[in-house]
């Protein structure tokens, strides 16, 4: 792959991380409209349900539709909200970012989520074990 392709493909990625995270601020601000925030809720929801469509057990198919659902979502809220508030949101999203602070809390979160599944599997191991 081209070293410009790459460059691209890294700027697409960096525009896609920010204006995930300027939607999710979007969600709380008080000038977005409530179908707006509905929609945000549902397209969150539905990212992190373990029900889908189309169950993620066959191969690509299962997929597929998080890979179209989700970002088609976000378009659409990003296409909701007024411009304003999501310029202001996507200079939020970016300032947070670059915050040391903001990685190192994501990193405790995902951490304390894998340690409640590690604790619930175990737990639940032994008790059928036993």
């Amino acid at each position: 792959m081209s070293s410009a392709r790459r460059d691209v493909w890294r700027e697409r990625a960096q525009r896609l991380t920010r204006d995930t995270s300027a939607v999710a601020l979007a969600a709380r601000h008080p000038r977005v409209p409530w179908y707006a925030q509905l929609l945000i809720l549902g397209v969150v929801a539905y990212a992190l349900s373990p029900i889908d469509l189309i169950p993620d057990f066959l191969p690509v198919v299962g997929h597929l539709d998080d890979l179209v659902i989700v970002p088609a979502g976000i378009a659409l809220a990003i296409r909701m909200i007024p411009p304003d508030v999501l310029d202001e949101c996507r200079a939020r999203a970016s300032s947070d970012a670059r915050s040391p602070r903001h990685r190192i809390i994501g990193a405790l979160i995902v951490l304390a989520i894998w340690a409640v599944l590690i604790v619930g599997v175990g737990l639940a191991w032994r008790h059928v074990v036993e």
